[in-house]
């Protein structure tokens, strides 16, 4: 169901989710192409929680406007390997650099995080959780507001502009998200498990979805991911990593990153090849 209803003047003010407390910047007008890719630097990283080792001597590297995608286990450190990179935690070793820059603060400045749940505020209309960002960095609502709009018809959403998040089914909650996410206007995407909530059906279709707002943004991103057809999809290249505490255990170039239509690429003979070995050396990873 769609709604047309304007927002009420009473409405609360927006209490920023962890998605969107990294969201800084001076300009609150900066458009969204202003931003440039930025690189990452992983080297001889390692992390703990207490004595529960979770990331072990990990190297990484992901070229400016590259899409790298990240498989492992379940609790082998992947989404804590995105905090790491986006400066929201400290690692125990080693070093990160985003764009050049190592320390955490500078790294928070050029990474948008995208959880796996959306964390849309369900007094807001879809366009005002989208334009939290440009709100956080000081832009009033008509500001935000008109940063927002084109991405809505850029991206399928147009006409849903006022519609609450109840009225949203989960993929275009997903899509919100997302733009929120872009909205941020820097350089480096890092997604977790942004699919991981939604059924088959609606999940294949996101993956196509994603694979062109990607291909008509320039951003380097890292996806992390259980599903390896996602990964091999949706990325230029994709990190296998064993099971806990994290290493690296295979690297692989993905076959035809982001191509359309999706099940002919995901059902060519080099893709499933490519998933093979995948799935072979997260095999070897857990003997």
């Amino acid at each position: 169901m769609r709604s047309t209803s304007e927002a009420p003047a009473t409405e609360p003010q927006p209490v920023l989710s962890l998605a969107d407390r990294e969201a800084g910047g001076s300009d609150p007008t900066a458009r969204l192409e202003g931003g440039s890719p930025g690189a990452v630097e992983v080297h001889d990283l390692g992390h703990s929680f207490g004595e529960l080792g979770v990331i072990e001597l990990l190297e990484l590297s992901v070229s400016a406007g590259e899409v790298l995608g990240v498989v492992g286990p379940s609790g082998c450190g992947k989404s804590t390997l995105l905090e790491l990179v986006g400066g929201l935690r400290a690692p125990v070793r080693g070093a990160i650099e985003v764009d050049g820059a190592g320390a955490a603060n500078e790294r928070l400045a050029r990474c948008s995080y995208m959880p796996q749940r959306d964390l849309l505020l369900p007094w807001l209309t879809a366009i005002d959780n989208a334009a939290l960002a440009p709100r956080n960095r000081g832009a009033t609502r008509a500001e935000a507001r008109r940063l927002a709009h084109p991405l809505f018809e850029r991206f399928g959403l147009a006409g849903f502009e006022r519609s609450r998040p109840s009225e949203l089914s989960g993929g275009m909650r997903q899509r919100i998200a997302f733009l929120r996410t872009l909205l941020a206007g820097k350089p480096v995407l890092l997604l977790d498990e942004p699919f991981a909530s939604l059924d088959a059906i609606t999940r294949a279709e996101m993956q196509e979805w994603l694979a062109e707002a990607l291909a008509a943004e320039s951003h380097t991103a890292i996806l992390v991911t259980h599903d390896v057809e996602e990964a091999l999809y949706l990325s230029d290249r994709v990190a296998v990593l064993s099971p806990r505490p994290a290493r690296l255990i295979a690297e692989l170039r993905a076959p035809s990153p982001r191509a359309l239509p999706r099940l002919d690429a995901v059902t060519s003979a080099g893709f499933t090849a490519t998933r093979e070995r995948a799935l072979a050396a997260l095999a070897r990873g857990r003997r």
